[in-house]
């Protein structure tokens, strides 16, 4: 990679991971681009070389926690493995990474819960929309689940997962290996087929 590329993907990142800090503390309207760019440690107009707005700048930084998010739920998945396996991993993978990026989780919240996720539904992560949605239509279409709407799915097992982890941060409990098992066999034994 030259220097030039580099150094946009450097600054990219910078005011990507600067917003994420700044959300997570004040909120969408209470991070202006003036104080993201100043967090970022750039020029204020530079912001704009990159994000032409605040709505562009959010929608971005979505689609890249998203990715990161279902890169690490897909660390280790093997298709040799029986669905349930899989299955599990990819639940502990994704408790995991909202308890190791606790920005992310709280952004990913506050996103799904504002006006941005309805008037941009369009706007997701190509990963996750190629990788793990397909994972959970197979779930359904091949009866390892209840007749469950898939629209009650995902905010049945993130809503689970983000509680955990929640109580985690919070160190209102400390979870161990074993119990964020139970956890995930508490989601399954919901949703699974009997």
């Amino acid at each position: 990679m030259n220097v030039q590329l580099e150094d946009i993907c450097g600054k990219r990142e910078a005011v990507l991971n600067s917003t994420l800090a700044l959300v997570r503390k004040h909120g969408f309207h209470g991070a202006p681009m003036s104080q993201i760019a100043k967090h970022a440690g750039v020029a204020a107009g530079t912001i704009y070389h990159y994000f032409e707005s605040k709505e562009a700048l959010i929608i971005a930084l979505y689609i890249h926690v998203k990715n990161r998010l279902g890169a690490a739920v897909l660390i280790g998945d093997d298709e040799s493995k029986t669905y349930k396996e899989r299955f599990f991993n990819l639940m502990i993978n994704h408790y995991n990474f909202y308890v190791k990026n606790e920005d992310a989780m709280f952004f990913l919240e506050q996103y799904i819960n504002s006006p941005y996720a309805n008037h941009f539904p369009e706007k997701d992560s190509q990963l996750y929309s190629e990788k793990i949605i397909p994972f959970f239509k197979y779930g359904i279409e091949n009866d390892y689940f209840k007749n469950i709407d898939p629209r009650l799915l995902a905010p049945t097992i993130r809503g689970t997962l983000v509680a955990a982890a929640s109580f985690q941060l919070s160190q209102h409990m400390v979870f161990t290996k074993e119990d964020i098992v139970e956890v995930v066999k508490i989601i399954w034994d919901g949703i699974k087929k009997q």
